[in-house]
């Protein structure tokens, strides 16, 4: 419809109701709490969609972070190396735990962790217990460089890659790469559990020592026995069974996105003013969201133009080390993250977008940009 509102991206369910099947066989199971079929199976073919061994499923991406900075052994005081340019539950966590969070700058071929900066960054910092990188956008990190570098300073990887389920990096899933990989089903992200997420590693060892901690530690005993401090962080069997059905169409999703993000590319490349995502020939996107730079137009002003035309656009994330609540964190970089977010415009990249809706889109670019 013309004047409907088209949105930044929303849940998508599949056409052949995959996840309505596994959501009745909880129902008709009466299997409807923290445990059951669908967790243990999501568990394991997501797993084996990402080519990695071991998953557990919890309830949020954040909650994900947090178990997986716990098992890496961080603690009160701690320092944690994490990218600046992201969203704020990457951050979060690491101060549940009394960490220390020292952030890092993007550079312009990636949009994510600098290798440089990061490496700047530890022998500022020879003590850091882990390092959190995320893969924005859909879009790898370089992680040939700082997977080497966190091996030469021994200090552990974790990705975010809540935003990239389904990219590629050397024709290797991201989240694969470091010794803990986070993914999230948050309502808006590439699949959607309406809320959920999944620390994945190659440790079997940690990897149960999460879900233990996930419901509660409570230990092997006929009565409550805790010996351990525990939280209440697994997905329930219900949201699970969304998420094995919203599986089945993640490549149908990717290959959308990369449509969406050509299409925008295609019809709005001529405005000199604009400028795209960078591709690199190492990396196959999921294209979450499709983004641009503006360079001489202010991008709020084009955001409200957008909305006045029902269309919702969002700016690129607030660095962090720009946020009040953690401006008395270190920071290592120059301005390639504050570049970006001020110039950076997130356009829709819903995946039940039709031609039509791109069109409006675009025509609305245009015109605002005098293109038209």
């Amino acid at each position: 419809m013309e004047n409907e509102r088209i949105l930044l991206a929303s849940p998508h369910m599949s056409d052949e109701g995959y996840e309505q099947e596994y959501v009745k066989e909880a129902f008709d199971t009466n299997w409807v709490a923290p445990l059951g079929a669908n967790v243990n199976n999501f568990e394991k073919e997501l797993a084996e969609y990402v080519g990695i061994d071991h998953a557990a499923a919890l309830t949020s991406g954040t909650a994900a972070i947090h178990l997986a900075l716990k098992a890496a052994g961080v603690g009160k005081g701690d320092i944690v190396i994490c990218q600046s340019l992201t969203f704020s539950a990457t951050v979060n966590p690491i101060i549940y735990q009394g960490a220390k969070p020292v952030f890092v700058d993007s550079d312009y071929e990636t949009w994510n962790m600098d290798p440089e900066q990061l490496k700047i960054a530890l022998e500022k910092y020879p003590e850091t217990k882990a390092v959190i990188v995320v893969h924005l956008y859909g879009l790898s990190a370089n992680l040939d460089e700082i997977v080497k570098i966190c091996k030469e300073y021994q200090v552990t990887l974790i990705e975010d890659a809540a935003e990239s389920l389904g990219t590629t990096y050397k024709g290797q899933y991201t989240g694969t790469f470091g010794e803990y990989g986070i993914y999230s089903f948050n309502g808006n992200k590439i699949i959607t559990t309406s809320g959920g997420g999944m620390a994945v590693s190659n440790n079997p060892e940690r990897v149960e020592k999460i879900r233990f901690w996930s419901t509660q530690s409570r230990e092997q005993a006929r009565h409550y026995q805790h010996n351990e401090i525990g939280y209440n962080y697994r997905m329930s069997n219900i949201v699970a069974g969304i998420g094995r059905g919203q599986l089945k169409v993640l490549s149908d999703r990717i290959k959308k996105k990369q449509y969406i993000h050509d299409f925008y590319k295609n019809e709005l490349s001529e405005i000199s003013s604009i400028t795209f995502m960078p591709e690199n020939k190492w990396n196959k996107p999921n294209f979450w969201l499709s983004v641009i730079l503006l360079s001489d137009v202010d991008t709020n002003m084009l955001m409200d133009e957008l909305d006045k035309a029902n269309i919702e656009a969002r700016p690129v994330w607030k660095p962090m080390h720009l946020q009040p609540i953690f401006e008395g964190y270190d920071y290592v970089g120059s301005n390639v993250a504050e570049t970006l977010f001020n110039t950076g415009i997130c356009l829709p990249s819903d995946t039940k977008m039709t031609d039509e809706d791109l069109y409006r889109v675009v025509k609305t670019i245009k015109r605002v940009l005098h293109h038209e």
